[in-house]
């Protein structure tokens, strides 16, 4: 770790690595598979008591299923910061099986092997929950008093694997209580996915689309009574891949790259007759400034276009609505901004070599926030997304640490301190 000034270390010297390491195997022990994050939760709220957070609130946002949130008031003068993190992780279908026989059999064991924390959730994202408690009782260790509040959420349902789940309710949820006056608006946003520290101050957008094609069947001797389905769906495909290469040729944005649409699974015929009916499911990526209303207009006229004959029936649906009925919108803030770059130097501050302002190449929640609150808000956590959702899933300790430190370090320069 490198550090610049008395605060890094300050905070080095009252760095408790144990308390820190133990709470993040202790979050990976808990089970909380999309669905059961009531599991997860009952350990926060310990947590977050015992760590002195106030007016810790628990409330389901669906049956059994909870949020909790609670904050550290300051003691007046500093601005409103939030951590904000989703509690569920995705299923460990097949886990046991690829690692039997080894330190990692158990999905939720949490062993440390060469330096990292091991297990399901590791990085997506209890090391980044876990960095933020742990960086309020580094301040206190430390005798650091902030002006400022810090505030602490963590939500369910933004895992998308599970039947009948993964729709963001848990942050809907909470979202409206900051519309309601029920919870404090926060100034500035940290949401907790994994990043390796960097800074991500933009994010992709996407929709999900179902597309069901219906011709009508005929036998096979006589095709010409049929409408097949799936001849009209290879046209529509060809279509869509065509417009997939004009989108990527439209625009290029310098933190996510270009926007695409990826035919995702194809199902259709099985009988020795004329096929009647073909199903496509494609994504379609979006780029910040990009509309989802559009693009779903755009890409069903390809669609529509497709299908010279009349008599064949097309059936598009959008199964995957988050901040969007359609799906999730893309979203970014100006990177430039005095916080943005307070954070970016916290984190450098921890670990040489962080900090770096990115863009994130998945879809999460901080939407929300920045469109439909106009609350700016970054992505910013230790551990590595290429991992998360894998058998591979884990943290580096060291980079845990940093996090710890970050974010400790960006709570005291963003809210103020009183000593």
């Amino acid at each position: 770790m490198a550090h610049s000034d008395n605060l890094s270390r300050r905070l080095l010297g009252a760095l408790d690595r144990d308390d820190a390491i133990n709470l993040l195997r202790a979050a990976i022990g808990r089970e909380s598979i999309t669905g059961n994050e009531a599991n997860f939760v009952a350990l926060l709220e310990d947590e977050m008591r015992a760590r002195k957070i106030d007016a810790v609130h628990r409330a389901d946002f669906l049956p059994g299923r909870p949020n909790i949130h609670g904050e550290r008031k300051g003691g007046g003068g500093g601005k409103r910061l939030l951590f904000i993190g989703h509690t569920d992780t995705v299923h460990v279908n097949g886990w046991r099986d690829y690692w039997s026989g080894t330190e990692r059999e158990d999905p939720f064991g949490a062993p440390i092997i060469d330096g990292s924390i091991w297990g399901r959730g590791a990085g997506d994202l209890k090391a980044g929950i876990c960095s933020a408690l742990a960086a309020l009782s580094l301040l206190d260790r430390a005798g650091i008093r902030l002006k400022g509040d810090v505030a602490f959420a963590f939500v369910g349902d933004e895992e998308s694997g599970e039947p009948g789940t993964g729709i963001s309710a848990g942050v809907k949820a909470y979202v409206a209580e900051i519309e309601a006056g029920a919870v404090a608006r926060p100034d500035f946003t940290v949401y907790v996915e994994p990043t390796q520290l960097a800074i991500f101050t933009a994010q992709i957008g996407f929709l999900i689309a179902d597309i069901a094609i219906t011709g009508k069947s005929a036998y096979f001797g006589v095709p010409e009574l049929g409408k097949d389905a799936l001849k009209a769906s290879h046209a529509v495909m060809s279509a869509l891949w065509r417009h997939s290469d004009e989108l990527s040729a439209r625009a290029e944005h310098d933190l996510v790259g270009k926007g695409f649409l990826l035919i995702t699974g194809l199902t259709g015929g099985g009988f020795i007759a004329v096929p009647e009916e073909c199903k496509l499911s494609l994504i379609r990526k979006l780029l910040p400034g990009e509309p989802l209303d559009a693009a779903a207009q755009e890409m069903e006229a390809v669609i529509r276009d497709a299908i010279a004959d009349p008599e064949i029936r097309v059936d598009i649906s959008y199964p995957a609505g988050r901040d969007h009925p359609l799906g999730g919108s893309a979203a970014e803030i100006d990177r430039n901004l005095s916080d943005v770059a307070l954070l970016a130097q916290s984190v450098s501050d921890a670990m040489s070599g962080r900090g770096e302002i990115k863009g994130a190449p998945f879809w999460s929640e901080s939407p929300f926030f920045v469109n439909r609150l106009g609350i700016p808000a970054v992505y910013c956590a230790p551990g590595n997304i290429s991992n998360c959702h894998t058998f591979q899933e884990h943290v580096e300790i060291e980079e845990y640490l940093a996090g710890v430190m970050a974010f400790a370090t960006f709570m005291a320069r963003y809210c103020g301190t009183e000593n």
